[in-house]
């Protein structure tokens, strides 16, 4: 490996470090305002999203079966059936539809 792989990975390390160390230095005190502890509530809620959604549509050969398991599950998911039936049911659309589709 040449010596700019070890600086990289040496910054990366760094800047990990300080992302999680930084907000235990700098807030002692507990979090009153309102804004900042609905901000932090729903941070791994949308970085969840954000790594999931684009993982649907490149999973499938052909993106309607993908864009058809995430409607599918969502309607699943807001009529409240468990996270099983849900992923279960979005596996079968999409290996029903790419029967048909590729």
């Amino acid at each position: 490996m040449s010596g700019n792989v070890w600086i990289y990975i040496g910054v990366m390390a760094v800047v990990s470090y300080l992302i999680r160390v930084l907000p235990l230095l700098l807030m002692r005190k507990q979090i009153k305002n309102t804004f900042i502890k609905s901000f932090l509530y729903y941070v791994p809620y949308v970085t969840l999203s954000v790594m999931t959604f684009p993982a649907i549509m490149d999973a499938t050969a052909s993106p309607y079966a993908g864009i058809a398991a995430l409607i599918i599950g969502i309607v699943m998911a807001y009529c409240k059936r468990s996270l099983l039936q849900v992923a279960v049911t979005c596996c079968a659309v999409v290996f029903i539809l790419e029967l048909f589709l590729v």
